[in-house]
């Protein structure tokens, strides 16, 4: 599963070797750019992450005037994502898009950004601070690069972020209905309508809301009843 979540970052990595200039050579010493990037590419491939981080950092450090530096700075990210050590990808992702503001691949890295929270949400019953910054940066994402070849799977993650927050709100609202705080659980019901509209919710939404304001009435004259007869 681990080799499935790390294709499209794989590719992506790898296909940067086709944009350097031929005239680097084909040397294999140890300590020329090209080398210590395809060495970091093997390490990569092998899912030697920390190694491939080790020799993408010095490859830009070392030699920061190389046109292989700005593929090793993006070596270095991505082999933190493909890590899941998502706060050091966001990071250097982060100081990647600082650095080389006018670079081409600044739409994948920026789409990067929005996957290192994607992977981080939690289930429907947690805190879905990372699904909701997730869906942020995905929208910010598709305003700035509406054309993008990332543009699909960001709309699509953006969909699934705002399902799962729609998800959330109505497990909220369930546990009210089910302690009987149902004025709150109205309110949540009647939030997700609003705001989680066609999203797969619709259906037991609205059956959760008439079952609510049922409830409601029913409890409101039990109310009514309980006065009457104490008066």
């Amino acid at each position: 599963m681990k080799y499935v979540r790390i294709v499209l970052v794989g590719i992506f990595l790898f296909s940067l070797t086709g944009c350097l200039p031929w005239w680097e050579g084909s040397s294999s010493r140890p300590d020329t750019p090209e080398s210590l990037y395809t060495q970091g590419q093997e390490k990569y491939r092998d899912g030697s992450y920390k190694k491939a981080i080790g020799l993408f950092q010095r490859l830009a450090e070392e030699y920061p005037l190389s046109p292989y530096a700005i593929p090793a700075e993006l070596g270095v990210a991505d082999s933190y994502y493909s890590d899941e050590d998502y706060a050091s990808a966001e990071a250097n992702y982060a100081d990647f898009m600082e650095f080389h503001p006018t670079n081409e691949n600044l739409p994948y890295v920026m789409y990067q950004i929005g996957m290192c929270h994607y992977k981080q949400m939690q289930e429907i019953d947690r805190d879905q601070t990372e699904t909701r910054t997730a869906e942020q940066l995905f929208l910010k994402f598709l305003s700035r690069f509406p054309s993008s070849k990332f543009s699909l799977l960001a709309e699509e993650k953006s969909k699934e972020c705002r399902r799962m927050l729609g998800e959330h709100e109505f497990y909220v609202g369930r546990f009210y209905f089910n302690v009987g705080e149902y004025r709150a659980a109205l309110a949540r019901f009647q939030g997700i309508e609003k705001n989680y509209a066609s999203l797969g919710l619709d259906y037991k939404t609205e059956h959760f809301i008439r079952e609510t304001k049922k409830r409601l009435a029913e409890d409101q004259d039990s109310e009514r009843t309980k006065n009457k007869n104490e008066s």
